[in-house]
């Protein structure tokens, strides 16, 4: 136990940047943290952090230290939630990276209803468009949009996930017909800054192979909200998720193309770091997102 309370005061003022602040956040001396690290040390024979009056660092040891410490915690923490684990009594906090396009749109709504279900659990979104590294930046977890690649992590796929090539009727009259990538060479294109590709836009043709589209237009936006607002003004063919595009496309305020051209092989997918003990709390917000999407089929 010793050893366990000492680990975790070390853990403390590392992750609180110094002894005060560690000393604020948890609500125990400055001093009896600073016998704790010190006797760490002792332990170890090591020294793991570089002490002066204005400055605070992790030596080489330090660093090496602390990231198995962390990972080591955390299991312990998590074996502990496992054992105790009870929906009605989920608490603690969880950290969760989003990408932009999915907390904005209606499929945001999910994790709103997951906070009003779980009280007890302080949710923590952390909505950006790229891809987080978990285990570094201390997420529990992430939701993905994409075509998951090969990883160390563990993924659930939460729903199908694909884009449509979206403009409207009038549009297609001007520029038509439009029956092939390559025909958006002669499409004003708007440009959604989040996709990986920018100016050139991937298909899939019939025989698997691929097909690179250079495109240009008027508008380039980091947000396919506002792509699917300036193709539905008539502005220009564009690529959207289906969450977002579905409601326009189902009106015939906006009609798709290229449909036999776009791979259909995404999804939406929680991912997670492997942990031979998943924290109840994440489990039991995957389990909830997944019943989410199950409901909306």
């Amino acid at each position: 136990m010793d050893t366990l309370t000492r680990m975790r005061a070390f853990i403390d003022v590392v992750e609180a940047e110094g002894f005060s602040a560690a000393a604020r956040r948890t609500g125990r001396s400055k001093a009896l943290l600073s016998k704790y690290v010190r006797e760490l040390e002792d332990d170890l024979g090591a020294l793991l952090l570089n002490r002066t009056t204005r400055q605070f660092s992790l030596t080489e040891a330090g660093h090496t230290y602390y990231r198995t410490a962390a990972d080591i915690l955390k299991e312990i923490d998590n074996l502990a939630d496992l054992v105790r684990e009870n929906n009605a009594d989920l608490k603690g906090r969880l950290r969760v990276s989003v990408p932009r396009t999915f907390i904005d749109a209606e499929v945001g709504q999910s994790m709103i209803d997951f906070a009003k279900s779980h009280p007890d659990v302080s949710l923590e979104i952390v909505a950006e468009d790229r891809f987080v590294d978990l285990i570094e930046e201390n997420f529990d977890l992430a939701i993905r949009i994409t075509k998951l690649e090969d990883s160390g992590l563990i993924a659930r796929k939460l729903s199908d996930f694909r884009v449509y090539a979206v403009a409207t009727a009038d549009v297609v009259a001007k520029y038509g017909p439009l029956e092939h990538p390559q025909d958006l060479n002669r499409v004003p294109f708007i440009i959604d800054t989040n996709s990986r590709w920018h100016n050139n836009v991937r298909f899939t043709d019939k025989d698997g192979s691929m097909i690179s589209v250079a495109v240009s237009g008027p508008i380039e936006v980091n947000s396919p909200q506002a792509t699917l607002r300036a193709a539905r003004a008539g502005i220009g063919v564009a690529i959207i998720p289906d969450f977002i595009a579905n409601a326009s496309i189902q009106s015939g305020e906006l009609v798709t193309l290229f449909d036999d051209y776009i791979a259909k092989d995404r999804g939406i997918y929680a991912v997670y770091p492997h942990r031979r003990y998943l924290p109840a709390k994440v489990r039991s917000f995957v389990d909830f997102l997944s019943a989410w999407f199950r409901r909306q089929h």
